[in-house]
Order: structure tokens, then sequence, then C-alpha cells
């Protein structure tokens, strides 16, 4: 649901882009709270699968498709606040250099697909966590759940925008009945993709998923002189010094992931509009869209521009992407630490080293 320039009015798209760049700030100041000398690395790489991963449209009706989001993926995995910059990160990189999603619509897109996907998705995950029984099947759940929820409420949040400041005259029921609905659609797709995702992880770094974080489950009970007490609870063992080794092979293994998909699977996703691309050339909301202005961008379209061949040509394009993807967002997320630990005069400690 990239948005192009054109289908917002400039006050609103400037209004859009004040209120993302607040919440850029704020997320700014939270991530440090989230990130540790484990979790920024991981950040930077949910950002890089992120942009992969939007690569990938799959089709959900007749001439339709959508892609991922991410907003639910990385709040589960990284926290919310450092969701928000993880998505920022990839529309910026997606707005300046392929030329998908208006610059001008650079706050709108972040408003309604990293700052609405992001607190929905958290805030229902957090809440079914907290009602469920505290299981990896239940939190994978609680993911498909949240990440559901989240895409149509992006949807429901452009709409509002649009009503706004539409740079079209379009019965805004038509428009909300008709995003709302496709999307619903894509956020199936969504919710099976954050579910795999989270729940792979969880199987096999645990540790590693913020949403999880501090879930204990009861505490065992011993039966003394016939009452009922709490077991002692058990004494925490060093982490092994291999520890910073198994990370680094799981953030390899989640690069080379991040790069096959969007450097090979990427050549066999749908070719057909995307949700909004096609509500818009169905309703007539895309009249007064005008060129994005990064055109001549040599990646535009995710493909490089001197190379025919199109699968060489859309795979290195996303190689590209990806790399440059992570690169910016683990710089921009170690910077964010270090400015942590300078507040604190010391190396910053994640919140479960701090129990």
């Amino acid at each position: 649901m990239h948005v192009p320039d054109g289908f917002i009015d400039a006050p609103v798209s400037v209004a859009a882009g004040v209120f993302a760049a607040g919440a850029v700030a704020v997320s700014l100041r939270g991530a440090r709270r989230e990130l540790d000398e484990r979790t920024a690395p991981l950040a930077g790489l949910v950002a890089a699968f992120i942009f992969a991963v939007q690569m990938l449209n799959f089709p959900v009706a007749a001439g339709t498709s959508g892609h991922l989001m991410g907003g639910a993926l990385a709040a589960i995995l990284v926290g919310p606040y450092t969701a928000v910059l993880c998505l920022s990160v990839v529309l910026l990189m997606q707005g300046i250099f392929f030329a998908d999603g208006g610059l001008t619509a650079l706050g709108v897109n972040i408003t309604v697909m990293g700052v609405v996907t992001v607190v929905v998705a958290y805030g229902v995950f957090r809440l079914l966590t907290g009602l469920l029984p505290r299981t990896r099947r239940s939190a994978t759940a609680s993911a498909f759940v949240a990440a559901l929820v989240s895409v149509p409420a992006s949807a429901a949040a452009f709409t509002l925008l649009y009503w706004i400041g539409g740079t079209t005259d379009i019965p805004i029921g038509k428009v909300f009945t008709a995003m709302v609905g496709v999307h619903v659609l894509i956020g199936i797709g969504e919710a099976v993709i954050t579910a795999l995702t989270v729940g792979a992880v969880l199987a096999v770094r645990p540790d590693l998923v913020h949403g999880v974080r501090g879930a204990r489950t009861a505490p065992l009970k011993l039966r003394v002189d016939g009452e009922l007490v709490d077991a002692p609870a058990p004494t925490r063992e060093p982490e092994p010094a291999t520890a910073h080794r198994s990370n680094r092979g799981f953030l390899i293994t989640g690069l080379v992931s991040a790069l096959l998909l969007a450097g090979f699977v990427s050549f066999y996703a749908s070719a057909s509009p995307d949700g909004l691309e096609r509500v818009a050339a169905d309703q007539g909301i895309d009249e007064k869209a005008e060129e994005h202005g990064a055109a001549d961008s040599p990646l535009a379209d995710y493909g490089v521009g001197d190379i025919a061949n199109a699968r060489l040509s859309g795979g290195l394009a996303g190689v590209i992407g990806v790399s440059a993807t992570v690169v910016v967002g683990t710089g921009v997320f170690w910077v964010v630490r270090r400015r942590r630990e300078d507040e604190r005069g010391g190396p910053a400690r994640s919140d479960h080293e701090n129990v």
C-alpha cells in the first residue's frame, strides 16, 4: 500500500509528514530501551527481511495482489519503537532509490504503513498473549491475529487521510468499503507470513523475540507441612561464551534468506496491481497521480536500468536493496544503542538481563 504522490493534497501530506517525523523522534528515544548489543543487528536484519518480502506480491483476488507490510512482524520481533524505525528505513530506501511510494507522500506512508500497523498489531499481540496460555503456539496464534487486524486498520487510516485531503471527489463510503475489503484478504497473507516467521524464530531463539520477553509461567508449587508454597526460583547459569557465535549464525542465516527472497524468489511474484493500486484504478483515486520524483533512478521499479534480462535485473536490484537496507538499518540501530550506552555511562543491558 505504497501511496504515490498526488493521491493526498499538500496540506494533509505535510501534516502527515509532521506526524511521522514526531513518531520517528519518539521511536528513536524509545528504541534505546529496546536495543542492546544483540538486538541492534537483529533490527537491521528485520528491516532488510521486510524489504525483501515486500517484493513478493501474492495474488489475493482476480487481478489484485498484496504484499507484506511488516509492522506486526517487526513490532513482535524487535519492539514497537524499533519497529517504527525499521519501517521508516524501508520506506525511505524504497522511495528514494526504487521509486516506490511517493516522496511527498513519505509521511503518509510512514503513518499508515509504519505507525498504524505497529501500534495496532503490538497492542493486539500484547492483549492476546496476556489472556492466552504462555506457550509458543499461543504466541504464534497471537502474531497471526495481530498481523491480520493491522492491515485493514492501515487501509482505514489511509481512507481517513483521503477523506480529509483526497485530490479527487470520490464518495468516501466506496473508498472505505473497497480498501478495507481487499486489505482484509491481504491481511490473511500478512498473517500467515508473520506467524510462520515468528513461530520459526520462537522455535530456535525465543530470547530474541521482544514480544514474549518477560513472560513467565506460573510458579511451581511445593507442599510443605501440608501447605502449598512457591518453589525457589531456579538460579540462572551465566551465558556461555558461544552465545555471540550462535547469534552470528542466526543473523547470517536470516540475511542469506532475505537475499534469496529478493534476488531469486521475487522473480515469481505476482505482477498484478496491489490492493491500493487496484482500488485507485477502479474508483478513480489515481486521476491526479503524479510522476515519481525518483522515476529516473537506476533502480526504479526494482530493476537495474542497464540490464536487459528481466530476471537478472530484478534479482540484482533486490540484492542491492536488501544489502543497502541492512547496512543503513544496522547503522541507525547501532547509533541508537550507543546513545543509550553514553547516557548510562556503560554498556547497554537488555530488558531481560535487568530482571
